[in-house]
């Protein structure tokens, strides 16, 4: 079975650094579309970072573009979210997630295996 495990969510204050985790087995390591997702208590979930684990194609929100850096792993066995200037609107629940096929990332949706998040909170 696919899994994905995150880490590294914690507290931090408004200017600070957070670095995320995301470890990933169960399959095959193929070129696919990996992303990181949050949640905020009253919002929908929105996507906020993807990358082609066969390079060359990273996409970030507006909201958080110049301030947060996708990355994965040679092996692919590890996706990270690299958070620098964070703000309180930073503040959710985030969530590592893989497309159910393999390719490009093109868009927002179809990812359909999910970490079971890990909590940010900017003060």
């Amino acid at each position: 079975d696919v899994q994905l495990v995150e880490s590294g969510g914690g507290s931090a204050l408004a200017g600070g650094s957070l670095k995320l985790s995301c470890a990933v087995s169960g399959y095959l390591y193929a070129q696919y579309c990996m992303g990181w997702f949050r949640q905020s208590p009253g919002n929908q979930r929105e996507g906020i970072a993807a990358i082609y684990t066969g390079g060359g194609d990273e996409h970030y929100a507006e909201s958080v573009k110049g301030r947060f850096t996708i990355s994965h792993s040679s092996d692919k066995k590890n996706l990270y979210l690299e958070m620098n200037d964070v703000k309180p609107d930073d503040t959710a629940m985030y969530y590592c997630a893989r497309r159910w096929t393999t390719g490009l990332c093109t868009n927002w949706v179809g990812f359909g295996y999910w970490g079971q998040g890990t909590q940010v909170t900017v003060s």
